[in-house]
């Protein structure tokens, strides 16, 4: 076990390091295409919004290129809309009044829920429209792991047998399965942890 907390530490001091990284390259992709963020907000420079505009395709050659099986499916993608907004009402519902009642800090919908791609000037109202729906579904999706996994260390804080192919991060704060004794234990020190998340 020591060594897998060792492990553990080693992960989480090169998740930091990916995470400098990452704002740093998004920092270079910010100069390389001239625009920058303030606030959540993005703004180009003039000159590359009138390019951009330049590039973008009409709505109708983006249709005539389209293929007949993307447009036989697309209301079949777009019929996922309705349950994934049910989905985001009743976990933000859910946690508004649980996680209040449990002592758990809310998780902020805004960090999960990014919509941002439809103000890129290359794309047609079509682009626009199907990256907001991607960006609110996979934000959605993102949005509700986290709530879930939350709930999961409060109340079932337990390994599975096995791991899933890509477990939240959580996890590792959970009792070993079969571990009874630890379990009853620690039960109550695991769900004031999860009071404590940032």
């Amino acid at each position: 076990m020591e060594k897998i907390d060792e492990l553990l530490d080693d992960l989480h001091r090169l998740q930091a390091q990916v995470e400098e990284e990452v704002e740093g390259l998004l920092e270079q992709k910010r100069k390389q295409f001239h625009y920058t963020l303030h606030q959540g907000k993005v703004s180009f420079a003039s000159e590359v919004r009138k390019l951009h505009k330049a590039q973008r395709i009409n709505v109708l050659a983006y249709l005539m290129r389209a293929r007949p099986a993307h447009l036989l499916t697309a209301p079949i993608i777009y019929s996922v809309i309705l349950p994934i907004a049910l989905m985001d009402i009743m976990v933000s519902l859910y946690q508004s009044v649980c996680f209040r009642a449990y002592g758990i800090p809310l998780v902020r919908r805004s960090d999960y829920i990014i919509i941002d791609r439809h103000k890129l000037s290359y794309l047609n109202a079509i682009e626009k429209f199907n990256c907001v729906y991607c960006g609110y579904g996979n934000g959605v999706i993102e949005y509700a792991r986290e709530i879930t996994a939350r709930t999961e260390q409060y109340w079932c804080p337990i390994k599975h047998a096995r791991r899933s192919r890509s477990a939240h991060e959580l996890i590792n704060n959970f009792v070993d399965y079969g571990d009874a004794e630890t379990y009853h234990r620690e039960l109550e020190k695991i769900r004031e942890g999860i009071r404590h998340i940032e």
